[in-house]
């Protein structure tokens, strides 16, 4: 799904974006709902941010990566938790491009998520490699998702691989597994 995001391009730096597990849901200017293989999942975008939640066997789980006021934890390169009964795994990476390069993988990235039944991008007014994209897929009995957060400003593109799920007693693969390519 791609939409318009009706705000100001905020978040200006890619070294300005914190990471946080656990928070409660944040004013979302789009967000995408889906039921992946018994999860609910929901992915919003917070302007040149996101947040995704999951819900799942009566367990919740969420990931916010944004600018977020006062937070001390700064946009980890990875991180791997346990946090009751979920298991979660997140690495970031973020890449300076040169200009063609940069517009390129932003057109690109753009018409690969917008097309995807399971993606959301939203994109800024003013410039057209302004841009913050999720994918999310079900693989086995965890949910995966990909995020993309473009600052044409400073052609740094940073993108995030996540994976999380409830530990289960005995591998369990669902009814309807979703399996899809993440580029």
């Amino acid at each position: 799904m791609l939409t318009t995001l009706k705000t100001a391009y905020t978040d200006t730096r890619a070294g300005h974006l914190a990471w946080a597990l656990g928070r409660e849901p944040l004013p979302a200017l789009a967000r995408l709902d889906l039921e992946l293989g018994g999860a609910s999942v929901q992915l919003r975008l917070l302007g040149a941010s996101h947040q995704v939640l999951i819900e799942e066997d009566n367990g919740t789980c969420s990931e916010t990566v944004a600018c977020i006021p006062g937070s001390a934890t700064p946009l980890p390169l990875g991180v791997s938790e346990r946090i009751g009964d979920w298991e979660y795994e997140f690495a970031a990476r973020v890449e300076e491009l040169s200009e063609g390069s940069f517009a390129g993988r932003a057109q690109e990235l753009i018409a690969l998520v917008a097309e995807h039944p399971y993606g959301l991008v939203g994109t800024f007014p003013g410039d057209p490699h302004a841009f913050t994209a999720l994918l999310a897929q079900r693989q086995g009995g965890q949910v995966h998702w990909r995020t993309w957060h473009s600052y044409p400003q400073e052609r740094r593109l940073v993108t995030t691989r996540t994976r999380a799920g409830l530990r289960r007693s005995r591998p369990q693969r669902p009814a309807g597994d979703e399996r899809v390519a993440l580029a």
